[in-house]
């Protein structure tokens, strides 16, 4: 389970969402990882107790049936069924982007397809297989990640580079953009950790409860360090002006550094985390849905299982993620992967901030000696849900500055979705269904 949260989470994100997140706050995007850091944190201590508690597989969209109301459940799973499969776009746009480091005129669409269909291929395996395919490619980035620190501070103490932390145009190098720009930052920050609430998704396959809570717990101490070590490494070999999501930031480092052997092994490995973070997210989408088929909140046909146990339904409908991909590279090729993680943002959030408000009033409901029997118990308690859940709610306003299309797609998303939702319920109504 951690292995599926940290495949979710380091890929495009991370490895070229990072650039835009450094040209957003400069060297103090490090302290926007920071921050990013402590939000998350709530989150994991949130979803850790109450994954102890109810381990089963739909997560936050059960915490929000059982401790706000049917219509939270509704949103947070619609919302972050929407987030994750555009996400997959993301991803494959972000693969059409590296394959042009040694194809330059391959037109975007063929590798889109290529990715698409080697996707489809792989999550129509059995479980076992994926489970070993992801962990696998995860285990590979985790470990790349550390060997780009350690050379990154090679070159750094070495002085093959000089540092650029305190280096820039203006009189604050660090702050270029000044303590604003590098709050803004933390949105993208944010962006790049979606992938800890993965581990509850998948909880119905876990062993226990405490392997639930645990896994959640793991997946993002894994996840900081390697993106503050990675981090506060890329700024300090590349000037922040000179990075951006045309290149991977990541392999930037290296021609910068006048090593281009080893730009092309980073290019290398950021594809495969990039093919790596679709796998997950696409695993996770089918899921979600088949949750949703089984909650009566989608059609039964995607709530079927295969022979071997597979919702393959769900997976197909959750393959729209590719279309975006395909549709926005023609359209909109400089900007696609900043409109499609844009647009992915708002949903990944309401999941989290549904998660951090069911905490609050799963704690309200327990009385002492329910508190102390606990699988888990939060370290942060009620207070740390309450600041989370206000810290997120600042940084999607803050995207008002920085990807509006976030808080754009996210109202009319909102709207869409309540709709859909007095609609299934008037439904349901007029033919003596229970809501």
């Amino acid at each position: 389970m951690v292995m599926v949260g940290v495949g979710g989470s380091i890929g495009t994100g991370l490895f070229l969402g990072a650039g835009e997140a450094a040209r957003i706050a400069g060297p103090a995007v490090i302290l926007s990882y920071v921050l990013g850091a402590l939000i998350t944190a709530t989150v994991a201590a949130a979803l850790s107790e109450l994954a102890s508690a109810h381990p089963e597989a739909g997560s936050f969209g059960v915490y929000g049936e059982i401790y706000l109301n049917r219509w939270a459940g509704f949103v947070a799973r619609y919302g972050y069924w929407f987030a994750v499969v555009t996400a997959v776009g993301g991803e494959l746009v972000a693969v059409a982007a590296y394959m042009h480091y040694w194809l330059p005129g391959t037109p975007a669409w063929i590798w889109v397809l290529a990715g698409s269909l080697l996707l489809l291929g792989l999550n129509l395996l059995t479980v076992g297989r994926f489970a070993w395919f992801e962990s696998g490619l995860a285990l590979v980035k985790v470990v790349v990640l550390a060997v780009f620190v350690a050379l990154g501070a090679g070159l750094l103490f070495a002085q093959r580079v000089p540092a650029q932390y305190l280096r820039g145009p203006g009189p604050s190098p660090f702050f270029p953009h000044g303590v604003s720009g590098m709050l803004f930052g933390v949105s993208l920050a944010l962006f790049s950790f979606l992938g800890v609430e993965m581990v509850a998704i998948a909880a119905g396959e876990a062993r226990s409860k405490q392997a639930v809570a645990h896994a959640v717990w793991r997946t993002f101490l894994v996840l900081s360090v390697a993106y503050l070590g990675a981090i506060t490494i890329l700024v300090g070999v590349v000037p922040w002006h000179r990075l951006g999501v045309t290149e991977s930031p990541f392999v930037t480092v290296f021609r910068v550094a006048h090593v281009p052997a080893v730009s092309a092994l980073i290019n290398f490995v950021v594809l495969t985390a990039a093919l790596s973070g679709a796998n997950a997210s696409f695993y996770v989408a089918s899921r979600m849905l088949y949750s949703l088929a089984g909650a009566g909140q989608a059609p039964r046909v995607f709530g079927r299982l295969t022979a071997a146990g597979q919702p393959r339904n769900a997976l197909l409908a959750s393959g729209l993620g590719m279309l975006v991909a395909l549709v926005t590279s023609r359209l909109i090729p400089e900007n696609a992967f900043l409109y499609i993680i844009g647009a992915s943002l708002f949903g990944g959030m309401a999941a989290w901030l549904v998660t951090l408000a069911a905490h609050v009033r799963f704690r309200k409901r327990l009385n002492q000696a329910e508190l102390a029997a606990l699988p888990l118990r939060s370290p942060l308690g009620v207070a740390g849900s309450v600041v989370g859940f206000a810290a997120i709610v600042l940084s999607l306003a803050a995207t008002w500055h920085t990807m509006r299309v976030t808080l754009i797609s996210g109202a009319i998303g909102m709207v869409l979705l309540t709709a859909a939702w007095k609609l299934r319920n008037d439904w349901r109504m007029n033919r003596g269904l229970p809501r």
